[in-house]
């Protein structure tokens, strides 16, 4: 697509109920991720949180930079 950035993965360090964690995701999904969090006015880590405990309870829970993968792009406007 033109315009598209094919950056690779960045890894973010982040708290996360009270234990650190590193996350890998593109540019465009970090974006999006922020873009999220100030859509519900959540600090960025408590969206994540949000979502991590969301992915738990799955019965084969993906990794977490998948599911944050997956939860944005169920958010996308149709």
């Amino acid at each position: 697509m033109p315009g598209q950035d094919f950056t690779g993965p960045v890894k973010r360090s982040m708290m996360i109920a009270g234990h650190a964690t590193s996350i890998s995701l593109e540019p465009i999904f970090w974006d999006a991720l922020r873009e999220a969090a100030e859509a519900e006015n959540l600090p960025l880590n408590a969206l994540v949180a949000r979502i991590d405990a969301e992915r738990i309870q799955a019965p084969r829970p993906a990794n977490l930079g998948s599911a944050i993968r997956v939860w944005l792009y169920h958010r996308r406007p149709n």
